[in-house]
């Protein structure tokens, strides 16, 4: 097995979002001013309250996730998995692969020595919502659930279908701890797409300086973060459920997820997640509640020292490249960093919903 490297962090969710300024991955992080366009537009908050429903108004975003703006932690903003599933059930439950999922257990041949390996995982968790202009029997989330879209929101990532039978989990042996244990991936109606996104800026410099801290390594670290995800309208039965999670009383109308269920290098799993729900007291009026998750594997974090002894790697430690925190950030796509991927991914869903 490969080994896991900082540079790789910046993995490419397939729901890929608007290419934006370094400048907002810094704005995110360090409470520095955004750019008009963003900063006009979206609000941070401390939480999501049902109220939000009725008092905001189309073009607004509400955005929240769980950094600490003065914090000097540098984990900033994730948090371990079973403290994940503990204090936040609901949440755990519908943005994880499936309902029931926990850390993988798996084995590990290194060196010729085979042995059982459990993988913590940390994860990173944004939540959104904002009004849409339009009652939810208006909005076709079909239209969202395909390649064409996706490709349109972010050019840099390229898609192609995937065929339900070549998925990794399904298709490896090894990687059998990644099937649902309900169903195969892109058994339920939805999509199989495997993506490619390549490393932009200094990031592909940065991978060729970690690779000769490997020079005995026959592994080397990719200049690209290729994932398989599972694209999908959900089922009205199982969507109906959601108003746990939105805590918004008015009955869910449609729901849409991508669930990246395998990734070459450093996450685990991620998801993206949008509910339909009608603004109480006007039908003519949908609001819509987004999540994004994403698990990174825990030791991938702890790994720091190789790295502080080259000076031109020091800011290619795993969290704030991760975060958005790095001189290895640039300023297109996925590469700025999570926290303003998460951001514009839902600001950019946000607009082709009122668009379309």
């Amino acid at each position: 097995m490969s080994r896991h490297f900082p540079a790789t962090l910046l993995f490419a969710f397939a729901l890929a979002g608007p290419a934006h300024a370094q400048e907002a991955a810094k704005g995110a992080a360090t409470g520095v001013p955004m750019p008009a366009a963003i900063s006009e537009r979206v609000k941070d908050v401390a939480a999501l309250s049902p109220a939000d429903a009725t008092t905001l108004k189309p073009g607004t975003v509400l955005f929240r996730d769980s950094r600490e703006t003065a914090s000097t932690n540098p984990e900033n903003g994730l948090i371990a998995f079973e403290a994940w599933r503990k204090a936040r059930p609901a949440e755990a439950a519908a943005l994880s692969p499936w309902p029931n999922y926990s850390e993988p257990d798996y084995v590990q041949t290194v060196n010729g020595v085979t042995k059982q390996r459990h993988e913590t995982l940390k994860v990173y968790v944004a939540e959104g919502r904002f009004v849409v202009a339009k009652p939810a029997s208006a909005i076709d989330l079909s239209a969202f659930a395909n390649l064409d879209f996706l490709a349109r929101m972010d050019p840099v990532i390229r898609h192609k279908r995937l065929e339900p039978a070549d998925a990794t989990p399904t298709k490896d042996p090894a990687a059998s701890f990644a099937k649902r244990p309900d169903r195969p991936w892109c058994g339920g109606g939805g999509s199989c797409i495997e993506s490619r996104y390549d490393l932009e800026g200094k990031l592909p410099l940065g991978v060729k300086l970690a690779n000769k801290l490997e020079l005995g390594s026959s592994k080397k670290i990719a200049e690209f973060v290729s994932f398989q995800s599972e694209l999908r309208v959900l089922p009205p039965a199982e969507a109906a459920g959601l108003t746990a999670l939105t805590r918004i009383e008015t009955p869910v109308a449609g729901g849409l997820e991508q669930t990246i269920f395998w990734v070459n290098q450093i996450l685990r799993f991620g998801k993206f997640l949008a509910v339909l729900q009608p603004v109480p007291n006007d039908p003519n009026a949908t609001v819509v509640t987004t999540y994004m998750a994403l698990a990174i594997k825990a030791d991938v974090l702890d790994r720091k020292q190789e790295y502080a002894r080259v000076p031109v790697l020091k800011n290619l430690l795993p969290v704030q490249v991760l975060m958005g925190n790095s001189s290895f950030n640039t300023g297109s796509s996925i590469s700025a960093g999570v926290p303003t991927y998460a951001r514009n991914r839902i600001v950019a869903f946000a607009d082709a919903l009122a668009k379309k």
